[in-house]
């Protein structure tokens, strides 16, 4: 579910001065309508140039994300934008990145986005899992699996995204890079290449077919068990089920269709 977006202007002054400090004089601020993670997300434009920020009041439930997205930050050169800096005052803690003028990636089949994400999932995936507090994913999916033994499939020492939705991919100067590290989490490391291969089918026109030669540009996909990628989309399937229930938006209905439909195309392989 979407987090409520509150507009940069509606900010506290002390926080508004707070950015200043760091910024320079405010001369715009654009509220961005995607993503789900933060209550501010805007490009701040100052004398000195433009940045994104997004935030979370210090009370909200996820305000640790905030922590999270800052202190993997460092370990992700050449796949997210850099952190330029962090603050908390009046309650609210900002975090601020250096800002793209690209455009969120295509999804559909044909798109010349897609050769770039295969690219930087590759890049990610011989990223080791850095000495920071992260979720694991056998621990994140063992409720969703049908066997507890098949949790241990998906552990690993990749550093992994799993929030693969195209608005958290943006494609500028010949590259994408993933953006919104609020789930980042550590497992084996073909899992993004199955979150993805489930976003690529609920983006419209793509099969679980072509989504996994997709996936297969990924080159730790070629050492999934087949046993873990069965047992992961099932898992996924089970997940989406509950995050449906009782009556799923459009959007989560996509996801449950999708999620879905690869599950049962590798029962039945």
């Amino acid at each position: 579910m979407a987090t409520p977006r509150t507009a940069f202007e509606d900010l506290p002054s002390s926080v508004r001065t707070a950015i200043e400090e760091r910024t320079g004089p405010l001369l715009q601020a654009e509220t961005t309508a995607a993503g789900f993670n933060s209550e501010i997300s805007a490009r701040a434009h100052s004398t000195t140039g433009t940045c994104f920020v997004k935030g979370l009041r210090t009370d909200h439930p996820r305000a640790w994300t905030q922590a999270r997205e800052a202190e993997v930050n460092s370990y992700l050169r050449g796949i997210a934008p850099a952190l330029l800096w962090r603050l908390e005052a009046a309650g609210w803690h900002l975090l601020a990145f250096e800002a793209l003028d690209g455009h969120h990636a295509d999804y559909s089949p044909g798109s010349p986005d897609l050769p770039k994400v295969a690219a930087t999932l590759r890049h990610l995936g011989e990223t080791p899992c850095p000495p920071i507090k992260l979720r694991h994913a056998e621990q994140r999916l063992l409720g969703y699996v049908t066997d507890p033994a098949h949790a241990q499939l998906f552990a690993g020492p990749a550093l992994l995204h799993t929030d693969l939705n195209n608005t958290n991919v943006l494609v500028d100067d010949g590259r994408a890079l993933l953006v919104d590290w609020a789930w980042a989490t550590c497992g084996a490391a073909w899992l993004d290449a199955g979150y993805w291969t489930i976003w690529l089918m609920a983006a419209g026109g793509n099969t679980p077919q072509s989504a996994e030669q997709w996936a297969a540009r990924v080159p730790s996909w070629h050492a999934a068990p087949r046993e873990g990628i069965d047992a992961f989309a099932h898992a996924n399937a089970t997940m989406w089920a509950e995050i449906a229930d009782p009556d799923p938006d459009p959007w989560t209905k996509r996801m449950l269709d999708a999620a879905r439909s690869w599950s049962a195309y590798r029962s039945a392989l």
